[in-house]
């Protein structure tokens, strides 16, 4: 006897993660009559991250559906701007994200961030108790059961990996709020408060300073302000806010 077969048409958005022959259009797939569809569009690459409904003969099914021959099915990519209900916008990178991390930070965004390899499982661990958004590239780590939410990053680029979750997120941004190296919150500071993080030239050039109230690390309008000013005024631009100079 046959088995039984589908007709499967994954949206040009996913098409990164299917082989080049299952690319455009529709195209055939035997399935087992046992597996749901979520994990039929797994075995195809596609985490489930990145699927915003599954639409079978026209009509929407979750993840359980069991495929039955004949059926016609559509794989449709998220709707953005995308929601995470049930707490509140809040994001975990992996060890490979880390220039992404600093420039959400910068823009205000709660990021948790694993500057070493901690492991898939510790990571989803961490995502499921903290309630975070799980960025990554690592299409295993995304097809953790665990994970409270998960998000594939489609660039290598820092700056389209910032404008592509800003995009599909919209999360508040309170750019120069939070620390770029731990995530914690500024808060202003004299410069007799943080005199001790101060060489000779800034102390003399500089007058308005912050500093985290988790780590200690004092902030400053430094050399490299300007670049990440630009970061900043970018962000702000393509959602149509007003740029804040705060340092």
């Amino acid at each position: 006897m046959n088995a039984p077969e589908i007709h499967v048409e994954v949206a040009s958005e996913l098409a990164v993660f299917v082989p080049h022959d299952r690319r455009g259009g529709t195209r055939p797939l035997a399935v087992d009559g046992v597996s749901t569809l979520g994990h039929v569009v797994e075995s195809l690459g596609v985490p489930l991250t990145e699927v915003g409904a599954l639409v079978v003969d026209g009509a929407e099914v979750p993840v359980s559906h069991i495929p039955a021959h004949g059926e016609s099915v559509a794989v449709r990519p998220v709707v953005r701007p995308q929601r995470v209900p049930g707490a509140p916008l809040r994001f975990l990178l992996d060890v490979h994200l880390g220039t992404l991390a600093r420039r959400l930070r910068l823009l205000g965004v709660d990021t948790a961030y694993e500057s070493t390899d901690i492991g898939d499982p510790a990571l989803a661990a961490r995502s499921a108790a903290e309630r975070r958004v799980m960025l990554s590239r690592d299409r295993g780590l995304l097809r953790r059961r665990e994970l409270w939410a998960g998000a594939f990053v489609y660039s290598t680029r820092p700056e389209e990996q910032l404008d592509d979750v800003l995009d599909r997120f919209a999360p508040g941004l309170h750019p120069w709020t939070r620390c770029t190296a731990c995530n914690g919150l500024l808060e202003q500071a004299t410069k007799e408060e943080v005199a001790d993080q101060l060489k000779g030239g800034t102390q003399r050039s500089y007058d308005v300073f912050a500093r985290c109230t988790r780590c200690g690390r004092a902030y400053w309008k430094g050399a490299h302000h300007d670049q990440l000013e630009a970061i900043v005024e970018r962000a702000l631009k393509r959602r149509g806010a007003v740029p804040d100079h705060t340092p």
